[in-house]
């Protein structure tokens, strides 16, 4: 059979076409899709980014019921079995379920300890990811967060201190495996099908914040909010298995890849054209997969990658921001409000296809790197955000949301206009291999 060797665009020879040694004309245009290895990887990605989001998300919701409501003093290692005569009014929750008395800024304390950590292993994450495997980074990232996750109502009885240490620990867990999760779909995504396997692995986050929302009170309210955290470790602890099972680094260690499959991945890649309640947030789930598909579907009309990639991130910014802006001059109408807030919600995750994995085009080398980093300065907002947000309200009562509203406006918008101007997707030179051809 007569074969090629393509040459890069700087004249090199292609490693995949000295493995492989496939010709393009004889390389099956059709395989098979959601029955494939990559898009099952994809979807063990997504029910690892559901489990992720879901174990940072249920404290939010137990925290009704972990906190004495009615003891507004602070102690901060202080718990009690029963309920006392004063909680009487909360007697549906199980009895056995310890409660503690910690004030609101103990609380938002708790609630931000997670992003210190997360903070932090972002960008490092990717960057290890690319040394020593994407397997293991996410995979024992994933498994120290579900132990951790275990942990929790231990913690919270043996102190406050121990409590916010955990969290801070599982936030670097958590960054880990977030972070180093990209550089899988440097190897297993052909880059027509970037946007929608990668949109199929994120919308695990919205998918996570839902779950928890909609059974963190029921469990709470049936077991004990105990139950809660040892239902999303347990949780976790299955798909630690899918995931050590199921995901390899690249098509070339899966021992369960098609053949067919296998080459048309590895053919694919050596082109160098790289290509505020639960219903808001289960649409944002789903138009973050229908965005990955129509991105792809554009693509395959021939339409150009950064024309896409930015029509995407102007879809997924703009809209939700002047909505967010909209809100506060609408009369009190529940049904309006709603709705904005669900079609807020659902434009956003369109920025999925769009900057959010750009760095897959520019640099598929590093993007795990990039990404580690860019979602490192977006998980700041987590920290300063209730800072900024309660300095505004606390100036302005009447009119502090607004305020604040025209705030996010302006960062959406000056983020927008300079990923408009300055956005590209051809491949940089800085991040290409440097490779050695012998004559």
């Amino acid at each position: 059979m007569a074969t090629t060797t393509e040459l890069s665009p700087t004249g090199e020879i292609s490693k995949y076409s000295q493995d492989m040694q496939v010709d393009k004309k004889l390389t099956p245009r059709k395989v098979p899709t959601l029955c494939s290895i990559r898009y099952g990887i994809a979807f063990v990605a997504h029910l690892c980014n559901f489990t992720i989001r879901a174990q940072a998300m249920i404290i939010n919701i137990t925290m009704v019921v972990m906190v004495n409501t009615t003891n507004h003093q602070l102690q901060l290692n202080d718990s009690t079995e029963g309920l006392s005569d004063s909680f009487d009014a909360q007697t549906s929750f199980p009895a056995k379920a310890p409660v503690y008395n910690w004030s609101p800024q103990i609380q938002g304390i708790i609630f931000a300890s997670i992003n210190y950590g997360t903070i932090l292993t972002l960008a490092p994450s990717g960057y290890l990811a690319g040394i020593i495997g994407t397997k293991r980074v996410v995979g024992f990232a994933l498994l120290g967060s579900t132990l951790l996750t275990l942990f929790i109502p231990l913690a919270a009885d043996h102190g406050l201190i121990i409590l916010i240490t955990t969290r801070v620990v599982q936030g670097l867990t958590q960054g880990s495996a977030l972070g180093g999760q990209f550089a899988l779909w440097e190897k297993w995504g052909p880059p027509r099908e970037r946007s929608r396997l990668c949109t199929i692995a994120l919308s695990g986050v919205m998918l996570g914040i839902f779950i928890a929302i909609l059974l963190g009170g029921v469990i709470s309210q049936a077991l004990g909010w105990p139950f809660v955290f040892y239902v999303f470790g347990g949780i976790g602890c299955i798909c630690c298995l899918l995931w050590f099972t199921l995901v390899y680094d690249d098509p070339r260690s899966h021992p369960w890849i098609n053949i067919t499959e296998k080459e048309y991945i590895l053919s694919s890649l050596e082109q160098q054209n790289g290509l505020l309640s639960a219903l808001p947030f289960i649409v944002s789930w789903f138009s973050g997969i229908l965005g990955g598909q129509l991105a792809d579907f554009l693509l395959s009309k021939n339409f150009r990658l950064i024309t896409v990639r930015k029509l995407a991130t102007f879809v997924g910014s703009l809209p939700p921001s002047v909505l967010l802006v909209v809100l506060p001059y609408l009369s009190s109408s529940y049904i309006t409000t709603m709705t904005l807030l669900i079609v807020s919600c659902g434009l956003l995750p369109f920025c999925q296809s769009g900057i959010y994995i750009n760095a897959l085009d520019i640099a598929p080398r590093h993007s795990s790197f990039l990404m580690g980093v860019s979602r490192g300065f977006s998980q700041a907002a987590a920290i300063l955000s209730p800072t900024v947000c309660g300095f505004l309200l606390d100036q302005d009562p009447e009119f502090g949301w607004r305020n604040i509203f025209f705030m996010l406006f302006a960062i959406d918008l000056a983020g927008l206009i300079f990923f408009l101007i300055f956005g590209e997707t051809d491949v940089q030179e800085w991040a290409k291999e440097n490779k050695l051809t012998r004559l």
